[in-house]
């Protein structure tokens, strides 16, 4: 079966998306800085899976070719694929640190590559988001949309991606590159979830709300939609990781790069959102406003044709789904993982 390297395991999509593969029967390697990621769940599935999972605490600015070259051993490679989710994320805090993202999302990404190169590994797949669209100017957003993103999250994205594309050129590496729209929910039996604090998530959010572990705030700017709250395609994180590994499947098999949208097709109003957590909780949610967010834009909603064709998937999970798993999720760590 397969080894593959997964970047940023420690986070709320990569620890999702470490226990999707290897339920699948990858052997799977992580790395992790633990900035932002935590050793909980990862210790979680060393157990879970003996045998079959590892992980590395190494930045990835640093020098990655101990790892390979200790990865290597008894292979031709030292892996078949890796899946680059590590990343800086945050559109709001890009606005006030742009150096940051540039660093965390561009750099990284061409030092992940070019260690790559040097072990002979061609697989990767490309954690990007709808944040390289920037405003939409029709809907829903297909691959062809234009690029042109409005916070330096975006742009970093954006130049990750192009750094991919000219690797791909020159060094022969292939590539899926995903565009995430938005992500909400935890693992189906609510194991492992988000553990940001506090988190940019909404989805999260309304549901720590319901739960009384934190406020709500309504943190979106005003906007020309039905009821002036941003409209936004909700995407349950693991209906997203299904399609990582759809699309790893796809170019280990056809060896053919691709770029594609992962969202539902439909879209969700921030106070629609709200109102469905109330209902699915039978809590009031009391609404506070506070510091207007830099960076969100009226509405964005994913064209997912494209994966349907090219990956046979279909996301399964609504967001009544999403809440649901969140709840479970909340109520065993209502401060996420601790470490």
């Amino acid at each position: 079966m397969s080894k593959i390297l997964i970047t940023g395991c420690g986070g709320y999509i990569g620890s999702v998306a470490a226990d999707i593969f290897l339920a699948k029967g990858y052997e799977v390697v992580g790395i992790d800085n633990f900035q932002t990621g935590y050793r909980e769940p990862l210790e979680l599935l060393k157990n879970k899976y003996p045998g079959k999972f590892s992980y590395y605490e190494t930045d990835l600015k640093s020098d990655l070719s101990p790892i390979f070259e200790k990865e290597s051993k008894g292979r031709e490679a030292a892996f078949d694929a890796v899946i680059h989710y590590a990343a800086s994320c945050l559109v709001d805090e890009s606005m006030k640190d742009p150096g940051k993202y540039f660093l965390n999302n561009v750099a990284v990404t061409s030092n992940l590559l070019s260690t790559m190169d040097k072990f002979n590994i061609k697989n990767i797949i490309f954690s990007s988001t709808c944040a390289v669209y920037g405003e939409a100017e029709y809907y829903p957003i297909d691959e062809k949309h234009p690029l042109n993103p409005t916070t330096p999250y975006g742009a970093s994205k954006q130049m990750a991606e192009e750094v991919i594309q000219w690797f791909a050129k020159i060094k022969g590496i292939q590539y899926c590159i995903l565009r995430y729209f938005n992500v909400c929910g935890a693992s189906d039996d609510g194991s492992i979830g988000d553990s940001k604090k506090p988190s940019s998530l909404l989805v999260q959010n309304a549901v720590r709300g319901a739960l009384g572990i934190e406020k709500f705030y309504l943190t979106c700017p005003e906007v020309e939609t039905p009821d002036k709250t941003p409209i936004r395609d909700y995407i349950d994180v693991v209906d997203l990781n299904e399609a990582h590994l759809k699309a790893l499947e796809y170019l280990l098999s056809t060896k053919k790069s691709e770029i594609i949208n992962l969202g539902t097709g439909t879209g969700s109003s921030v106070l629609e959102v709200v109102s469905q957590v109330k209902k699915l909780t039978g809590i009031e949610i009391p609404i506070e406003k506070a510091n207007i967010r830099q960076g969100d834009d009226a509405k964005k909603i994913a064209d997912i044709k494209k994966a349907q064709k090219i990956l046979g998937w279909e996301p399964k999970r609504t967001i009544e789904d999403s809440v649901k798993s969140l709840l479970v999720w909340y109520k065993a760590h209502p401060n996420g993982w601790e470490k």
